[in-house]
């Protein structure tokens, strides 16, 4: 275990310090019933039984150097039954209470009074033992992430497991807080061997494991301040239906049932992007025959054959980069090819490449709003290649969907979105010139099938699904929903884009 160098102020007694270190160690390691501090004059070790409550047996060293150490043997020896005194190595060691003694409150007195004939050190270096070491049952987790409905679960050393629901993070009541030992031993238990390895050279490994029965999790394990820290994102075993996920099942059919050209599914970190992008590829695996081909950084929603045939590849394992997989993807027939995430120039410029030679191109990408999207990829790449990428957007970009997960009236998460559809000219002139705000002109022009997130919020505010406090806090523009509430907002004029040129 590591140890940890902390100035502990000016203390009055030992158990004071005793008590600033365990706090330290329970903060990065787990809770501690063993805890031991030492400087160049002083050193204790300090034992419990249990995982809470006052340390009952402690070891206290002096160094014996001159006569300032007399009045701390003459206290000792004062002390009688309740403290044993011995000398080694020029050390004055005191036990209390002795072995076979159950005096704890005694000995606790005893801390105390020694504490007060010595100059006690400001800097310590503490070091815990005896963690939990009991194991963390996998299974239990899982169950609690579906019980609570929670999207993630944190094991986080010196705390129980905490669920993320509702996007609110929340403390288990009934599990005991963990120990890095014991989320160590959970790491090796759960990850495949190469990622174990990775895990110990890099301090940092992403892997999917399969619970059966109750599903899946992207995981990531990570070190902070030498500890571990391991992280669930829960993934069902059964793939949501747009039904089931309360967006637009008409419009999210239709965006399946595109032939060629890429699909973008945006959002931030945590909106729900992936199981949307999840939900198509399952619709198309249903209900046309196809070849499916993604590759996934790693695999997160598991397909199996339907009406098409899937073939789903991690990065790492079954090709080295997204790029690569791109790039090799055109030589095994695919009719659909789904990217995990596009998140460098090779593998953009990959994805566009196979959207333009007749594929359809399904990725997720990290945006706020689906006008800006065409900015976010653009920004990738070198000055010199973004009036060439702009172009072939323009010509392969089918859709961008935008998602953000608002609180429901009553409890729980849905989705609002927002869809860029490249389907009228402003639209396609404002991917050409890179003009967010023009594209968001031209999302509002009734001719596009495009919509913006503050008319989704209102409609769910109209259907009681969501409070306008929430419909305002989650629009990209307040004013705009405020006017759309008060029913005195107008679309913008396609002459106000000209006007912009002018």
């Amino acid at each position: 275990m590591s140890v940890f160098v902390i100035g502990v102020g000016r203390q009055e007694s030992i158990r004071s310090v005793i008590a600033v270190g365990e706090a330290e160690l329970r903060r990065t390691q787990g809770i501690p019933r063993q805890v031991t501090g030492r400087t160049d004059t002083v050193e204790f070790v300090a034992k419990r039984g249990a995982f809470k409550g006052d340390f009952e047996t402690f070891v206290l060293s002096v160094l014996d150097t001159d006569k300032s150490v007399d009045a701390f043997k003459k206290t000792a020896g004062e002390l009688g039954p309740v403290c044993l005194v011995t000398a080694e190595d020029g050390w004055v060691r005191v036990m209390c209470p002795p072995r076979g003694s159950n005096d704890y409150a005694g000995a606790r007195a005893a801390m105390d009074a020694l504490s007060r004939q010595i100059r006690i050190p400001e800097v310590w270096r503490f070091e815990g033992d005896k963690y939990r070491v009991d194991p963390v049952s996998v299974e239990l987790i899982f169950q609690a992430m579906v019980q609570y409905k929670a999207s993630d679960a944190h094991l986080s050393p010196g705390d129980p497991p905490i669920f993320r629901v509702d996007n609110q993070a929340r403390r288990s009541e009934l599990m005991e807080p963990l120990s890095g030992a014991q989320i160590m031993a959970v790491i090796k238990e759960i990850s495949p061997e190469k990622d174990w390895e990775e895990f110990l050279v890099h301090k940092q490994s992403s892997f999917s494991f399969h619970q059966v029965g109750i599903g899946y999790a992207r995981v990531s394990c990570f070190l902070k301040s030498g500890v571990p820290h391991l992280t669930f994102r829960y993934l069902p075993e059964t793939i949501p239906s747009f039904e089931d996920l309360r967006i637009p099942t008409d419009t999210m059919v239709e965006l399946a049932g595109l032939h060629r050209g890429l699909l973008l599914v945006t959002g931030m970190t945590g909106s729900g992007k992936t199981t949307t992008a999840a939900a198509l590829v399952d619709w198309i695996n249903t209900n046309k025959c196809l070849h499916i081909l993604t590759i996934e950084s790693p695999v997160e929603y598991v397909h199996r054959n339907k009406k098409s045939i899937i073939s789903q590849r991690t990065m790492g394992i079954d090709v080295l980069t997204f790029n690569e997989g791109v790039y090799g993807a055109l030589r095994h027939d695919p009719d659909v090819i789904v990217i995990g995430e596009m998140r460098d120039p090779d593998t953009i410029r990959s994805a566009i490449n196979a959207a333009a030679t007749g594929h359809l191109v399904i990725s997720t990408l990290h945006a706020n709003s689906a006008s800006e999207v065409v900015n976010r990829i653009v920004s990738f790449f070198d000055p010199v290649e973004r009036d060439l990428v702009k172009l072939q957007l323009r010509d392969c970009l089918k859709c961008v969907i935008c998602q953000r997960l608002v609180p429901k009236r009553g409890g729980g998460r849905i989705p609002a979105l927002e869809i860029m559809f490249n389907d009228i000219k402003p639209i396609a002139d404002g991917i050409i010139d890179g003009d967010t705000d023009n594209i968001r002109i031209g999302m509002q022009q009734t001719v596009s099938h495009s919509f913006l997130f503050e008319t989704y919020l209102m409609n769910l505010f109209k259907q009681g699904l969501i409070d306008v406090e929430v419909a305002r806090e989650y629009a990209t523009e307040v004013s705009v929903f405020n006017q759309m509430h008060m029913g005195t907002y107008s679309i913008p004029r396609l002459d106000s884009i000209k006007a912009g040129h002018h």
